[in-house]
């Protein structure tokens, strides 16, 4: 089937991640079934006209104008694919505008308020305590993604040479740098989790009570709670540690092509959404020190 082939396409030529071929293989039969409505049973036999039809159902059920446009993303990675396959002549995309999504400027936390947490903030006794607060220097002094933080392995860290070797997206790696300070509390984790007595061991640096590889749901559980503590922003997940990162560096005057680096983008354009956030803080500082503003 077109799908199977167009799945094991991403996966080894094209080495997207696993969660993104979840969602792009959810998305296709999504399609699938509303093509069926229509008695089609083959994503190749439908036209422009389909995909328009299928967006306005999506927008009378309220779906979110950048879910809608996630769809869309995963179904015109498809058609491409079956044209670079001579499977169909046409691409049907080339008749469909999709729909115009508002720019969100990324959520990040103040570094008052980042300042509190780390340096204000007790964590619990013991290994708990000292995991739950490395992990959270780890994203925000580093950037790193949650897949990237959960699939570090002890391996990947050069204590000699202060820095992380990060397997980022597409298999993509890079080198991101740490301080001596950062250091110092890497070591003691370190010296801490060897010291407990779990009940399996493995390979990766960072790991639940029992010694298990961390999962997702961990994390975001963990990052909301001690965000909670000191911000009241609605959105506490590891992403906005990520977006806190690159909005620090930048309102500190890093250049913008080395933090493009340290997140891992592809593209320039994708870091430099954090631009905004810079701009409005300058604009709040000159309102409130120029004498004619």
């Amino acid at each position: 089937m077109h799908i199977d082939r167009f799945l094991r396409y991403l996966e080894f030529e094209k080495r997207f991640s696993p969660h993104t071929i979840v969602s792009y293989s959810s998305d296709l039969q999504q399609f699938v079934v509303f093509l069926n409505r229509f008695e089609i049973n083959d994503l190749a036999h439908a036209n422009h006209e389909f995909i328009r039809s299928w967006i306005v159902e999506l927008m009378d059920e309220t779906i979110s104008t950048r879910t809608i446009n996630r769809k869309l993303s995963a179904l015109r990675t498809f058609y491409k694919f079956l044209l670079r396959e001579k499977i169909i002549e046409t691409d049907p995309f080339l008749k469909v505008q999709t729909p115009k999504m508002q720019k969100r400027l990324p959520v990040f936390v103040e570094t008052q308020h980042m300042d509190m947490l780390l340096d204000n903030i007790e964590f619990t006794e013991g290994f708990e305590g000292i995991r739950d607060k490395i992990i959270i220097e780890t994203i925000y002094q580093t950037g790193i993604r949650l897949s990237e933080l959960i699939g570090l392995k002890e391996r990947d860290v050069d204590f000699y040479n202060k820095s992380i070797r990060v397997l980022g997206k597409r298999n993509k790696e890079r080198l991101i740098p740490f301080t001596e300070t950062y250091q110092q509390l890497l070591a003691n984790y370190c010296t801490s989790k060897k010291n407990t007595d779990f009940n399996t061991q493995n390979e990766y640096l960072f790991v639940t009570n029992k010694g298990d590889k961390l999962y997702p749901k961990f994390v975001y559980n963990l990052i909301n709670k001690y965000l909670s503590y000191v911000s009241t922003i609605e959105k506490k997940s590891p992403h906005v540690l990520r977006h806190t990162f690159a909005t620090h560096l930048l309102n500190k005057g890093a250049d913008l092509n080395a933090i493009k680096e340290l997140l891992g983008h592809v593209s320039l354009a994708a870091t430099q959404v954090y631009t905004h956030n810079s701009t409005d803080r300058l604009k709040n500082i000159y309102k409130q020190a120029h004498p004619r503003a």
